[in-house]
């Protein structure tokens, strides 16, 4: 019933559905890569909460996460990411 392109777009989407999640995303985007800590030092959420999100976007493919103990690295996933853009592009063009 729904194509691929559709599913994906949909699942991107949800992922985008919270400012905190943009943020994120927007943070991610200007660097090379962010530790969970450092997130949660510059937003007024529990790390809990934070953490929530993060696994959406990691969910979605949006971002990926490496675990350097005690801590967790988070980057964008660049293919993802662009995908994500081209498949919200073209939504909009239609």
């Amino acid at each position: 019933m729904f194509n691929e392109q559709q599913t994906k777009l949909a699942r991107y989407a949800k992922a985008l559905g919270h400012p905190v999640r943009i943020y994120v995303l927007q943070t991610l985007a200007k660097q090379t890569c962010c530790y969970s800590g450092d997130l949660s030092e510059v937003l007024p959420i529990a790390k809990s909460t934070l953490s929530q999100h993060l696994k959406e976007l990691k969910e979605a493919g949006l971002i990926q996460g490496e675990i350097e103990a005690p801590r967790i690295k988070y980057c964008i996933n660049k293919a993802n990411w662009a995908e994500a853009q081209d498949l919200l592009k073209a939504f909009f063009e239609d």
